[in-house]
């Protein structure tokens, strides 16, 4: 029960502790608002020492002083301060309490000022609307999404406006001013206790519900900034189509629900590394498969291509199944191209480094797939199933008896051309072949630079 009171009045709760990198982000954007603060209140300095400067004074020539210059040139060196502060990412949590009461303290002086220069009685300023002013420094608090500083803007108001009441009451001879006639009060300098406790109370209320208000954005804040690192992690396991799958999805994804769509498979294989691996010590083995899968994957993502899994030394791409296209042929053996130049410079340049070039196998299929998750609630995976999976696999293996490391099927270049597929590459068609594990014959064409 007090759990659901919590989150009704609160919000979210936040769940664990939050990695250091979510309290970084948290930490800048906090920062930004602090240097957003510090502009603000150079703004208000500056209209404030415009107003000053451009109205005219009403009180007398032989007035006892006029602090408000010094107030304003004070404060202004304080603010120039703190904006400094805020550009260099040095605003400690004790200095954003002291320019708070800063902040407060100035805007009570000028107030508590205005009965000495207009030689008033201090009930005088009690009536005066620069009071407002405060609500814009509990506000300005606000941008920093911490409740604790929004608190204390409010509660130093409340306490400068009691003081300046009680120097009014008790230090000016105040008390025979008091009135309960709320006419009197407002058409003399007479002092209704009633109306100020009201503004009091105002200020009190303003930053309890400001304060509510902050406690509860800055929990949405905490876990937004949370789910965003989490997608940002995500696309670094995932492809960032299957990253913005999870994200974004608008419900709870299930085991089992997926979509039918004709899309194209493309399967790269590494030739000759199982052997090598048993070969060479394992840091020399990883980092070859690095290198190998840094100078494909970005050549298949380029067109347009989703990386479905790496198996071993193979990788296994879609091309119109996390996204739906009409372009999946086309972008398939276009990437096809450019992968089987790229593996030809890949060697090249090992060869030119004294080290074994390498060959790389690349096979297509298309045709109808389901795309979507499978696993349980407690471990899920987005994936394609379908014929064109298996036989691009399969195609793979079948590749050493053609003696070709680029081979497709007959149907994924008709799919293609019709896509607009104009190939750089000479095309040789084979037909009625026989592969291991597909019934049947398969008609394939071989690419060749």
């Amino acid at each position: 029960m007090w759990k659901q009171i919590q989150k009704t009045v609160l919000g979210e709760a936040i769940e664990g502790q939050l990695p250091r990198r979510v309290q970084d982000a948290i930490a800048r954007q906090q920062m930004q608002s602090e240097i957003l603060i510090a502009w603000v209140q150079v703004f208000i300095v500056v209209t404030f020492s415009s107003l000053y400067g451009l109205s005219p004074k009403a009180f007398a020539a032989d007035a006892m002083f006029a602090p408000v210059p010094y107030a304003l040139m004070a404060y202004g060196v304080f603010t120039l301060c703190r904006l400094a502060l805020a550009y260099a990412g040095r605003v400690p949590a004790w200095f954003v309490a002291l320019s708070i009461i800063a902040d407060m303290a100035l805007l009570m002086f000028l107030i508590w000022s205005f009965h000495v220069q207009y030689e008033q009685p201090a009930s005088f300023y009690l009536k005066s609307p620069t009071l407002l002013y405060v609500f814009i420094f509990i506000a300005l608090r606000a941008l920093r999404f911490e409740a604790g500083y929004v608190l204390l803007a409010g509660f130093t108001a409340a306490a400068g406006w009691l003081i300046l009441l009680g120097y009014a009451v008790f230090w000016d001879n105040g008390m025979s001013l008091i009135t309960r006639n709320y006419v009197e009060y407002t058409m003399s300098h007479k002092i209704l206790l009633g109306a100020e406790f009201d503004k009091v109370i105002s200020i009190i209320v303003v930053t309890l519900i400001m304060a509510l208000v902050i406690v509860r954005a800055r929990r949405l804040l905490i876990n937004s900034v949370a789910q965003a690192t989490a997608a940002e992690d995500l696309s670094r396991f995932f492809s960032p189509e299957i990253a913005a799958q999870i994200t974004h999805s608008e419900g709870w994804i299930e085991p089992g629900t997926g979509e039918s769509r004709t899309a194209a498979i493309l399967h790269c294989d590494l030739q000759g590394f199982t052997k090598l691996s048993m070969e060479r010590p394992a840091n020399e083995v990883i980092s070859l498969l690095a290198e190998y899968q840094s100078r494909m994957v970005p050549i298949i993502q380029k067109h347009g291509g989703t990386i479905d899994k790496f198996l071993g030394d193979g990788i296994l791409a879609t091309f119109g199944a996390a996204v739906a296209t009409d372009r999946y042929a086309f972008d398939c053996l276009t990437t096809m191209e450019d992968l089987v130049d790229e593996a030809a410079k890949w060697s090249s340049d090992r060869e030119a480094m004294g080290e074994k070039g390498m060959t790389i196998r690349f096979t297509s299929a298309v045709g109808p797939i389901v795309f979507g998750a499978v696993g349980d609630d407690s471990r899920l995976e987005y994936t394609v199933i379908g014929e064109p999976v298996n036989l691009a696999a399969k195609l793979d293996k079948h590749a050493k008896d053609e003696k070709a490391n680029a081979v497709t099927t007959q149907g994924a270049v008709e799919a293609a051309t019709a896509q607009g597929y104009r190939p750089r590459f000479s095309l040789e068609t084979r037909t009625g072949r026989t592969v291991d594990g597909v019934s049947g014959t398969v008609d394939l064409v071989i690419l060749t630079p």
